[in-house]
């Protein structure tokens, strides 16, 4: 199977890069193994100022509403972020004192949303908080075991049952001016969201929870059904298992489901991702990319890998693989000729450049589809 461009990775840069190149008139191919770090995004994209713009319409052109503005998150942990562009589903304040009352509900048997986290941080500054609890019957089949319990579990039946939820929670009320929800609606249908800001009688924020994320995974949803949509072919559940590499190109790759068949393509984009999904590997002695072989941005003394400090910014989460200006790929210290590679794959080896996390993925994802498009290869 030929195609102009092969993307192998199925998260936030393969599916930007691969819808930009789409909307080009190319024809492309992602293979994807699964899950990616979609689902762990917090909903907002981090030094995303230069193309704030282009990928707030890629996004509406998906179905996926997003909002440019600058002011601050509120982070599961209970910590404020600053923010430029987010989801909608995130509530975005100006500053750290967000309300003078604020009721902080979440639903009996969840324990991924850390409501005394987040009353602290709140009455620091100067918010006073009540937590309340919201039973639904409806949920109670999703308690069989902790495990169940999850966000993506309560948000299929809140799909459905949003309207019970928010009948307790007028109940709840007081005089607060500020009610915060978890991040667990909307999963399918994003406009469940502004009926209930519309249905309660107070300013309605959706304050993110622990993995798995909601909208993260509804975007990814959106976005890949706008790929296909515009003719693109998304292998689900697939891996690369081998590439054909000569004198600095690739030609060709296999992957575990199409068996001997080979993708062939006049470029490949990395977007394999950082350690979660494999993109990179570490082992006590090295650190590695599994695909081609590229060269690593790593210290060779594992000391200088960590600091003790467990709190602190850990050093091995800036390794990643090395690339020429271009983002061309470099192995055995030569860059590929049509090998390029985005997001967390090259770990904070681009950041001065690129930024870092869902604004690194985005930022070398459009880098890379300019570059295609422009021939400058």
């Amino acid at each position: 199977m030929k195609f102009d461009t092969v993307i192998i990775g199925g998260g936030l840069a393969g599916l930007t890069a691969g819808i930009s190149l789409q909307e080009a008139g190319q024809k492309v191919a992602i293979v994807s193994a699964g899950q990616n770090a979609m689902h762990f995004f917090s909903g907002s994209f981090e030094e995303a100022g230069p193309v704030r713009e282009r990928v707030s319409a890629l996004f509406a052109a998906a179905g996926v509403r997003t909002n440019a503005i600058d002011g601050l998150q509120l982070m599961p942990m209970g910590k404020f972020q600053p923010v430029s562009l987010t989801l909608e589903d995130v509530t975005v304040f100006p500053e750290e004192h967000i309300a003078e009352k604020a009721l902080i509900v979440n639903f009996t048997g969840f324990h991924d949303f850390y409501c005394t986290f987040l009353a602290e941080t709140l009455e620091k500054a100067g918010t006073a908080c009540r937590i309340r609890f919201v039973r639904l019957p409806e949920m109670e089949h999703l308690r069989t075991s902790p495990s169940e319990m999850r966000s993506v579990n309560i948000a299929r039946v809140m799909d459905e049952y949003w309207e019970k939820a928010v009948s307790d929670i007028r109940i709840l009320l007081g005089d607060e001016d500020l009610i915060i929800l978890p991040q667990v609606f909307g999963l399918k249908d994003a406009s469940v969201l502004d009926k209930i800001r519309t249905a309660l009688p107070a300013r309605v924020a959706f304050v993110g929870t622990m993995p798995p994320s909601v909208p993260g995974i509804r975007t990814q949803m959106l976005l890949k059904r706008r790929f296909e949509v515009l003719g693109g072919t998304f292998l689900m559940g697939d891996e690369v298992t081998s590439a054909a590499l000569h004198e600095g190109v690739v030609s060709s790759i296999t992957t575990r489901n199409l068996d001997t068949a080979r993708l062939f393509a006049d470029h490949f984009i990395l977007a394999s991702g950082g350690y979660f999904s494999k993109g990179l590997v570490a082992t006590p002695t090295q650190v590695y990319e599994p695909l081609f072989g590229l060269d690593i941005d790593y210290p060779g003394e594992r000391k200088d890998w960590y600091d003790a400090d467990f709190f602190a910014q850990q050093p091995f989460m800036d390794f990643g693989v090395k690339t020429d200006p271009s983002l061309h790929a470099v192995k055995d210290g030569e860059p590929m000729k049509n090998l390029f590679c985005i997001g967390s794959v090259l770990g904070g080896t681009r950041k001065e450049d690129y930024g870092t996390a869902a604004g690194l993925a985005i930022r070398t994802a459009f880098a890379v589809v300019d570059t295609i498009k422009g021939g400058n290869v």
